[in-house]
């Protein structure tokens, strides 16, 4: 066999085999690496090379070392799964950068961490002033992580006394111009509600680039047309109008009738609509 047809064969060999390695040890080694998973990155990749390229005799070593590899580090992090020590000592201790808005100068220096580095770094996460920060802490990967004070974190409805309705996971119905048939069984729909959907918007699935439905089951489309307007959904805003429409008029009834047992039934009426509406405001106002 030339030897130029060998070695496009090891290649390919090496690139799906490093491939199903990588996915056995997981999705951690794609995502922020540890000391041990950046070292355990390289010295994969550097193997897979060397097999591809190797023209001696042997280049089955180096497919030996790659197993040896992926099985160390399977082990390795099956350990620091089961034991916190083994996690503290093969991927370090998080260390703490700042607390309560004073730098700590000795952990700074531990992790040969210059001041313009910190800034640059509590810049990415839209912090301009070291005294706004509670606590900066140094997580294993290198990455830090921001608290800053009570006082300067943004406002939540929670902060302001005001219930939102729960959120769950918007799924893809439509994608590519097709119908995903899994996500509607996940929320309990058919694609003849998709298809009425559609009807309503005035589209079809093929003009569909990406179609989402909410955990409130509001379709909203994407097209391939990007210059169409898509119009928005007006059920849930009608419904609140019509709700806060039958409020006022029961409160209209209870003043125009001099009836007593009348007028108590219709401010009840009124009073219990009204609690209603608080509850249903986050789910149907848009």
């Amino acid at each position: 066999m030339p030897e130029w047809i060998e070695v496009i064969l090891r290649t390919i060999f090496a690139v799906v085999a490093l491939f199903f390695l990588t996915k056995l040890l997981g999705k951690r080694q794609v995502s922020q690496l540890s000391f041990f998973e950046y070292i355990t990155g390289i010295t994969l990749g550097s193997i897979a090379a060397y097999v591809s390229l190797d023209t001696d005799k042997t280049w089955h070593l180096g497919v030996i070392a790659l197993l040896v590899w992926v099985v160390f580090s399977y082990g390795i992090e099956y350990l620091q799964i089961k034991s916190k020590k083994a996690r503290d000592f093969i991927d370090f201790k998080a260390t703490v950068l700042i607390k309560d808005g004073k730098i700590l100068e000795d952990n700074m220096k531990k992790e040969r961490l210059t001041t313009d580095e910190l800034l640059e770094e509590l810049r990415k996460k839209d912090v301009f002033k070291v005294a706004d920060v509670e606590f900066a802490i140094m997580e294993s990967d290198g990455a830090i992580n921001v608290l800053l004070t009570r006082e300067n974190q943004p406002l939540t409805p929670k902060h302001l006394g005001v219930k939102v309705a729960p959120e769950r996971e918007t799924q893809a119905v439509i994608m590519d111009g097709k119908v995903l048939d899994e996500p509607l069984d996940t929320l309990g729909l058919t694609r003849g509600w998709l298809q009425g959907q559609l009807d309503k918007l005035g589209f079809t699935v093929e003009n569909v680039f990406l179609g989402q439905v909410d955990s409130y089951g509001e379709l909203t489309v994407d097209l391939y047309a990007d210059k169409v307007e898509v119009p928005q959904p007006q059920e849930k805003p009608q419904l609140y109008a019509l709700l806060k429409k039958c409020e006022a008029d029961l409160e209209m009834f209870s003043l125009s009738t001099e009836n007593k047992a009348a007028k108590q039934m219709y401010e009840q009426c009124s009073e219990q609509l009204q609690a209603i509406l608080v509850t249903l405001k986050p789910l149907i106002q848009s």
